[in-house]
C-alpha cells in the first residue's frame, strides 16, 4: 500500500530539486539544463519515496535499481549531448512568448511543471516499491519489457549520436539501424519501459497507476516529443519528407517501399 505521506514529501523534494536547478538556469541564462534533470526527478521522487517511507524489501531494491539505471544513463547522455551548446531552439522559443521576466516565469513554466510530471509519472515505480508481495512471473514479464525499452533507447541514442558526428549529417536524414524501423526508436524505447514499470505496479497490485504511462506515452507521442520535433524538420532537412512517408513514427514496423522500388 503507498504511504501517501511519503509521496507527498518526496513532492517537497523533487520541487526543491527543481527550484536550486531554476536558480541555476537564471545565472546561465539557459533552462534547458532541465533536460538533464528529468529523468533525475523522476529518481529523486523514487529514492526519497523509499527513504521517507522506511520500507525495504527485494522489490523496491529492484524498483529503485531500474529507475536509476534509466534515470542516471539518460542524463548523462543529454548532459553530453549538451555540453556547450546554446539554449534548445524549443527553449528559446518559449522564452521569446514569455517575455518580459522570463526568468521568474520559468521557475514554474518549465521547472514546476516539470518537477510535478516527474513526480506523477513516478506513481507505478513507487507503488510497486510499496508492496511486499514476493516477485511473480508478471515481475520478471515487466522486467523484460523495462529491459526491452531500455535498449531500444540506448541503442536509438547511440546510432544518432555517431550519426550527428558525421560531416555530411546536417542535410541527411538516418535512416538504418533501428531508425529504419522507427523514426523515434529512442521514444519509443522510453514509453515502453515505463509500461514495463507500470506492470510491475500491476504485479504488486497497483493497477490503478495506468493514468502513469498513459500521460507518459501522450507526453512523447503528442507533446514534447515526436509532434515537437517534427513540427519544422522537414523544412531543415528536406528529404525528412520522404522519411516521413515510409518510416512508423514510433511504433517500429518494416519500410515502406521507397517510390522506385514501388515503380519497378
Amino acid at each position: 500500500m503507498v504511504d501517501w505521506r511519503a509521496y507527498s514529501l518526496a513532492l517537497g523534494v523533487v520541487v526543491a530539486v527543481a527550484l536550486v536547478a531554476w536558480a541555476y538556469s537564471v545565472v546561465r541564462r539557459n533552462v534547458g539544463i532541465v533536460d538533464s534533470l528529468w529523468s533525475l526527478m523522476i529518481l529523486a521522487t523514487v529514492g526519497a519515496y523509499a527513504v521517507f517511507a522506511e520500507s525495504a524489501g527485494v522489490r523496491e531494491t529492484l524498483v529503485v535499481a531500474l529507475v536509476a539505471l534509466w534515470a542516471v544513463r539518460l542524463s548523462a547522455h543529454i548532459t553530453v549531448r549538451n555540453h556547450g551548446e546554446p539554449e534548445d531552439r524549443r527553449y528559446r522559443e518559449i522564452r521569446r512568448n514569455n517575455e518580459p521576466h522570463f526568468w521568474l516565469k520559468s521557475v514554474y513554466i518549465v521547472f514546476g511543471l516539470q518537477a510535478v510530471l516527474a513526480w506523477f509519472i513516478a506513481m507505478p515505480a513507487v507503488a510497486a516499491a510499496s508492496a511486499p508481495a514476493p516477485l511473480g512471473w508478471l515481475d520478471a514479464l515487466a522486467i523484460a519489457i523495462f529491459a526491452a525499452g531500455l535498449l531500444f533507447e540506448v541503442v536509438g541514442d547511440w546510432q544518432l549520436m555517431r550519426f550527428g558526428r558525421r560531416r555530411d549529417s546536417r542535410d541527411q536524414v538516418l535512416d538504418t539501424g533501428l531508425w529504419r524501423y522507427t523514426r523515434h526508436p529512442n521514444y519509443f524505447g522510453e514509453a515502453l519501459l515505463w509500461w514495463g514499470v507500470y506492470l510491475l505496479a500491476v504485479a504488486a497490485g497497483a493497477w490503478w497507476t495506468l493514468a502513469s504511462p498513459l500521460l507518459m506515452t501522450v507526453l512523447l507521442l503528442r507533446v514534447s516529443g515526436v509532434a515537437l520535433l517534427e513540427k519544422d524538420i522537414a523544412e531543415r532537412r528536406p528529404a525528412y519528407r520522404d522519411y516521413v512517408r515510409r518510416t512508423s513514427a514510433f511504433f517500429p514496423l518494416p519500410p515502406k517501399p521507397t517510390r522506385s522500388m514501388q515503380g519497378d
